[in-house]
């Protein structure tokens, strides 16, 4: 007897939406999933605003047989112009509750574990922030990191915009995921490989590129260096540089997938679309 085999379906990525612009809004509203089964990873900035957050998660997840998200530091910033004006933890809580009401996943729900090609494979959604910790150059001390880039004029708009309420400082909510993340992974079933997704990139390597180096500092913490080799993972999907690239570290592929502002993607003559994680491209 002749049966068709079941499309097992693509897991895709993409991040750094910015709907905010009009071009990038409808570079959105273009994204299609390759085949009804597959899943799509969105590892932040999606937008500021949280009517802009949801619309862009919504359009999404009504096309994709599932959508996972994590934060970005946008989507954390209380925005002078966003009717929600909840502050840092309260705001991420809020962000989830209405991924939770359209049906994606998020860091604080259950890890889903992809069954099709290249799988079975833990996705864990990561929220772990930064503590300045990846130094500016010269430097010996997040103090004097900060004071290095403001003195430069590099300074990220999370210093004004992204608040760590309750947490006295954003080092201080970035220690706290940390230790609630590892918890979380360490309980993950050891026999499985995991694709890690978080924003900001968990080993500094990937920042070595930045035309602006002090901007390093807001872009991850060294707490997470080996999490890649402690927890298994087959690939490390990140965005916030917008510098799209796949790059190994260990042994470990590491996708950045961040579509950016398009006056960074119409120079590359395209946003890029969707970056397959699994199957690999060359698979």
């Amino acid at each position: 007897m002749n049966s068709a085999r079941v499309h097992p379906g693509n897991l895709l990525a993409v991040s750094d939406l910015h709907v905010a612009h009009p071009e990038n809004r409808k570079a959105l509203e273009e994204l299609r999933p390759r085949t009804p089964e597959d899943w799509l990873i969105v590892a932040g900035d999606v937008g500021e605003l949280s009517a802009d957050i949801e619309w862009g998660l919504a359009t999404l997840g009504e096309r994709f047989a599932k959508v996972i998200w994590v934060p970005g530091n946008h989507e954390l910033w209380t925005h002078r112009d966003d009717t929600v004006r909840l502050r840092g933890e309260h705001r991420y809580r809020h962000l989830v509750e209405v991924c939770r009401s359209i049906g994606v996943v998020t860091p604080e729900d259950p890890y889903p574990v992809w069954e099709g090609a290249g799988g079975p494979v833990v996705i864990a959604p990561l929220f772990v922030l930064y503590d300045y910790s990846f130094l500016a150059p010269g430097t010996s001390t997040p103090e004097e990191s900060l004071a290095k880039a403001y003195d430069t004029g590099v300074v990220c708009t999370d210093e004004m915009m992204l608040h760590p309420d309750p947490f006295p400082t954003r080092a201080a909510w970035c220690a706290a995921r940390v230790e609630a993340t590892e918890r979380r992974l360490a309980a993950v079933d050891p026999e499985l490989p995991t694709i890690l997704v978080n924003h900001w990139p968990l080993v500094r390597e990937p920042t070595r590129i930045l035309r602006y180096p002090e901007f390093a500092q807001w872009c991850g913490t060294d707490r997470t260096a080996d999490w890649h080799v402690r927890f298994r993972a087959r690939v490390a999907v990140y965005g916030h540089l917008h510098i799209p690239r796949t790059t190994v570290y260990d042994g470990v592929r590491f996708e950045e997938v961040s579509i950016g502002y398009p006056r960074e993607w119409k120079p590359r003559g395209g946003h890029g679309g969707l970056r397959r994680i699994l199957p690999e491209e060359d698979g």
